[in-house]
């Protein structure tokens, strides 16, 4: 798992138009907040990215990309997103399945899916939060917005 304090995994993976986004893309220009869901399409998966798209326009003018990450295909990533309208990048951790959300430390092998876990990383590419759910468990975004406060006015997160 990738422990607060501790550098972000690596990732490349294809949004759902197909341009490959890489964690080091966003390097010195903004924090990422990283969120794996389990499965486009789902009810609980919906509403947290339909929160994060409510909240889109604050989150890009405080300089942080969202990025939202599920083993679904490219092309269901990219149908889930224009049916629920969202403007920010959803990745496929499709192949090698699951590969990311390993990385992270967020893959339920049991279901083949990653499980609600999202990560706040500083632009030097550092793990400065994170939070773990199962898959029942939508997570507040009220959190994200506590702990991507802390990295802005302390440059640290803590």
């Amino acid at each position: 798992m990738s422990a607060i304090g501790s550098p972000a995994p690596g990732f490349s993976l294809p949004d759902q138009h197909g341009r490959t986004v890489t964690l080091a893309d966003f390097r010195e220009r903004a924090s990422v907040l990283l969120v794996f869901y389990p499965f486009a399409f789902t009810g609980v998966c919906t509403g947290e990215l339909q929160e994060l798209q409510a909240r889109s326009a604050v989150f890009q003018s405080e300089d942080v990309q969202v990025l939202g990450v599920s083993c679904d295909s490219m092309h269901t990533q990219r149908v889930f997103s224009d049916q629920e309208g969202l403007d920010f990048p959803l990745l496929s951790d499709f192949w090698p399945h699951g590969a990311a959300a390993r990385a992270y430390g967020v893959f339920a092998e049991d279901k083949g899916c990653a499980v609600r876990g999202s990560f706040v990383i500083d632009p030097s590419g550092i793990v400065r939060w994170s939070v773990i759910n199962a898959l029942p468990d939508a997570r507040d975004v009220h959190e994200y917005v506590k702990a991507l406060e802390a990295v802005r006015s302390t440059g640290t997160g803590h």
